[in-house]
């Protein structure tokens, strides 16, 4: 056990090629920053001109994806088995996701984008009505909808073949309805090695930006003299440090506690600039922005501007660069946010995923952005706007307008720190999730090591000015994420529509009815009120010699049945066990069920001596929906065993369903 304790759970197959892409771009990107960023920029400036289409396309496609998932058949399936329940609360679960999917860019842009969209020179020929009007739907449109349906496809994908169909959590098993088996080979490998190092370069350039404004932050309070690089240090060393702890201690604790601690927080300041600003401005512009929002939402979803060549720029710079940075963070939100939504229906997880967030982050765009520019053209006078260039210390310099600067600054400091931790803890435990192939257990030292090589190479590439360099890569990595995903909408749909038809199969038309034959001992069983033990007697008399009937039978046809019981709560089922499908069980348990008080209290109804009822409930492998059986003579238990059992049958001969019945 202790040899056990101290081994890797790596795959070599994804760790080893990962580790040596991820040090040889940044050994270019540190020892030739300049030529390397150079050619990074040129690749991505050749993309952005000539292919941005398949950004604005891709996009686009995955919103109306996953709206039609939402309102269709699928909608109600689970991501899991059909009585699986999710593992975290409401808050905790949108928190996490929150905290996960948008992090420090929430308060690095919240003042930042919209001021330098209302300054953009595209804009600039507009009345001050019209650039406040722009900045505030462009950023909406930015942070809304599409940068979510983004994240959510790619996390519906990982959640649902993961705890539908039993796979990894591992993008690989996204394609599987496409690959099939290819997903073990060096096929799964490349694509589980593309995922590592789009999280790793992702998280990094991230960390380094969140680093710089809460050194600028740092600053403005006076607790640091300067925004140098052994204060970066020093930052760094103990965030990560404290990150690390919290991502050893698990989801369910650290990642949750300090999610939650965040998302609170982050209210409170909102709440407080809402009151401490135009207060009435900031409602009004809200309820315009998000009118004129969803009235231009197809208009700007596909718009290239490619009538507008002076916007062009702006375009390429703004929009597709979202775009691609959402991308190129998808592979790592996307499996945290699979790790988290076990349980959850596709219906809800689309109806959370795209829409709350969404709505908080219109909200937070519109009381920070439509503050900062009222304050800006009222009181300011463009004093914020020339700060553009400068997006690290935007909300600082805002804050210096309101009341009580020194306390919102400090309250600003704690929400970045906090969302620093978030974005590295859960990116820790994300790596290490991707380079064992999810392994369920690893060792300590495993998730310390991600920690030290996120905190050495963002230091080192922040020193060496290789951050901008390894953000371009990690733009133009978008690329073909891009198309991975809408190969992963089309096998999820593959996925979806077997798994329907599954569920949906109707039993062989040989079903036995009730006959009238035995119509007195039913209505005796109607009227009798039952306790526990009377339903545990009818399982062990009934059941237990039916199902024993059965496997004498299937034992005379070469087939190998098993009989298990289990004591709490009491059961008895039937199971085939297979290699190549998963195994045929047919159940039957103890069921309570609470009796109203009026159908107690009534006298013309059987006697109930109390407000609880049991009765025999059916079970299957599959986790079907089970049903009453109370009323089964042991030849109809037979029956209905054997209809069951012709259903599995049918169901594993079909070659369109192997994917799904495969073990």
């Amino acid at each position: 056990m202790e040899k056990n304790k101290k081994s890797t759970t790596f795959d070599k197959g994804v760790t080893i090629p990962g580790l040596l892409f991820i040090f040889g771009i940044c050994a270019f990107t540190v020892l030739f920053p300049k030529p390397t960023e150079i050619l990074l920029e040129n690749i991505k400036n050749f993309i952005f001109v000539n292919l941005n289409w398949v950004y604005v396309w891709s996009v686009t496609l995955f919103v109306i994806f996953l709206v039609y998932l939402m309102f269709s058949k699928y909608g109600n399936i689970k991501l899991g088995n059909n009585d699986s329940e999710p593992e975290h609360s409401f808050f905790s679960w949108i928190s996490m996701l929150f905290a996960a999917g948008m992090g420090i860019g929430l308060m690095y842009f919240a003042v930042a984008e919209p001021m330098s969209h209302y300054a953009d020179e595209a804009f600039s020929t507009d009345h001050y009505i019209n650039q406040a009007k722009n900045a505030q739907l462009y950023t909406f449109f930015h942070w809304g909808i599409h940068a979510w349906a983004v994240y959510g496809l790619v996390g519906l994908s990982l959640a649902y073949f993961s705890y539908r169909y039993r796979l990894p959590l591992s993008l690989r098993s996204c394609l599987y309805p496409l690959l099939k088996e290819k997903i073990n080979s060096g096929w799964g490998n490349a694509i589980d090695v593309f995922a590592l190092c789009s999280t790793f370069f992702g998280i990094t350039t991230t960390l380094g930006f969140g680093v710089v404004q809460i050194n600028s932050g740092l600053k403005a309070l006076g607790i640091l003299s300067d925004t140098n690089f052994s204060s970066q240090v020093l930052i760094v060393v103990v965030l990560v440090s404290l990150a690390i702890f919290s991502a050893i201690s698990g989801v369910s604790k650290g990642i949750k506690m300090l999610s939650n601690i965040n998302i609170s927080a982050a209210i409170i300041l909102m709440v407080f600039v809402l009151i401490a600003g135009p207060t009435v401005y900031i409602i009004g512009s809200f309820t315009d922005g998000l009118g004129n929002y969803i009235s231009s939402f197809f208009t700007i979803s596909f718009n290239t501007h490619v009538y507008d060549e002076k916007s062009l720029p702006w375009f390429y710079n703004w929009t597709i660069l979202y775009w691609a940075w959402w991308i190129s963070w998808a592979p790592f939100v996307g499996l945290f946010i699979a790790r988290i939504s076990k349980g959850r229906t596709i219906k809800s997880f689309i109806a959370a995923v795209l829409l709350l967030p969404t709505l908080f982050n219109l909200i937070w765009m519109s009381v920070f952005g439509s503050s900062a520019i009222w304050t800006d053209f009222h009181i300011a006078g463009g004093e914020l706007s020339s700060l553009v260039n400068n997006s690290e210390a935007l909300m600082f310099s805002f804050l210096e307008y309101l009341p009580f600067p020194l306390i919102s600054k400090s309250l600003v400091i704690l929400i970045v720190i906090i969302f620093f931790m978030t974005s590295a803890d859960s990116g820790i435990l994300v790596m290490d999730s991707i380079a064992t192939k999810n392994s369920q257990v690893s060792p300590t030292w495993q998730k310390v090591f991600w920690g030290i090589m996120l905190a050495a190479l963002a230091l080192l590439l922040l020193e060496a000015g290789g951050l901008k360099a390894l953000q371009t890569m990690t733009l133009i990595t978008a690329l073909p994420f891009s198309v991975i995903m809408l190969f992963m909408a089309a096998a999820l749909m593959k996925g979806l529509i077997i798994d329907y038809k599954y569920y949906q199969r109707s039993f062989s038309v040989s079903t036995v009815p009730w006959s009238g034959k035995l119509w007195k001992e039913r209505l005796k069983q109607i009227v009798t009120f039952k306790d526990r033990r009377s339903v545990e007697e009818f399982i062990i008399i009934k059941v237990e010699q039916a199902f024993t009937e059965l496997q004498d039978e299937f034992a005379l046809r070469g087939i190998h049945a098993t009989i298990h019981s289990v004591s709490d709560p009491f059961s008895v089922e039937l199971e085939i066990l297979h290699d190549v499908v998963h195994n045929f069980i047919y159940g039957v348990k103890i069921e309570a069920k609470i009796v109203s008080d009026y159908l107690v209290e009534e006298q013309n109804l059987p006697e109930f001596q109390n407000s609880r009822t049991y009765y025999p409930k059916t079970y299957f492998g599959d986790t079907r929906a089970g049903y009453d059986v109370q009323y089964f003579t042991k030849n109809e238990l037979i029956s209905d065993v054997l209809k069951h059992y012709e259903r599995f049958i049918e169901i594993t001969a079909e070659q369109a369903n192997e994917m799904f019945t495969s073990r």
